[in-house]
């Protein structure tokens, strides 16, 4: 880990509307990530993390306050912008896995690169190369359904690392996985996090929290802890 600072988030705020009354969400989040760094955010449900989150993966946007990503500021982009810089900088794993039940493992992660100007070839050997690194190259040709659990993290995982993201977003990771499968994730992505990748994950597990570099816990849309490991 560096202390190059690849997230900034300054004042972040968000509310929604529920009928007529504002819901604020977020009130003034300030939060910098580092190159290198391996983050958990904690919160119980309803306490603006999953927001947080979504604003961080350029999934929403927030109504004030700057975010800057790689010194860019993408919070105030417009859709184009903020699917380019989440297509090329961002990566996603989720609890549910979210793999397309009647594509292939390699085909699955294929798919962050159609958005970009490779030829077919180069996305297929790109995503067998991601399969390799998690272990899966051998299950390539297999669909979702023919794989375990912990096959399809990290068919998952390689979906996310293939277009070679600043940042990995998590959500989750394990909570649709057994123990001791989950432990195989958790330490395939620390092990992401010592070769240099940014890892931000949300989770309601003290432990795997205790494996970050850092915890932060949001309450009631703030930041009231922030915890160096």
């Amino acid at each position: 880990m560096t202390d190059e600072r690849v997230i900034e988030l300054t004042q972040i705020r968000k509310q929604y509307l529920l009928g007529s009354i504002a819901v604020e969400v977020l009130k003034g989040i300030d939060l910098s990530v580092s190159r290198g760094e391996f983050l958990a955010i904690m919160g119980q449900s309803g306490s603006g993390k999953s927001t947080l989150m979504n604003i961080i993966g350029l999934l929403d946007r927030p109504d004030t306050g700057t975010y800057l990503l790689e010194g860019a500021e993408v919070g105030t982009q417009d859709d184009d912008r903020r699917s380019y810089y989440r297509n090329q900088m961002i990566g996603f794993i989720f609890q549910n896995f979210n793999l397309l039940p009647r594509m292939s493992a390699v085909r699955n992660v294929q798919l962050p690169l159609l958005y970009r100007p490779m030829i077919d070839k180069d996305r297929h050997s790109s995503a067998l190369a991601a399969l390799e690194m998690v272990g899966l190259s051998h299950r390539g040709t297999h669909l979702p359904t023919q794989l375990s659990g912990g096959e399809r993290q990290r068919v998952a995982i390689a979906r996310a690392l293939v277009g070679k993201p600043t940042v990995i977003l998590a959500d989750e990771p394990t909570g649709n996985l057994d123990s001791a499968t989950g432990e195989e994730i958790m330490g395939l992505l620390t092990d992401l996090v010592k070769q240099g990748q940014t890892l931000i994950m949300v989770t309601h597990d003290q432990e795997l929290a205790n494996l970050a570099d850092r915890i932060i816990r949001i309450k009631d849309g703030m930041l009231v802890n922030n915890e160096q490991l």
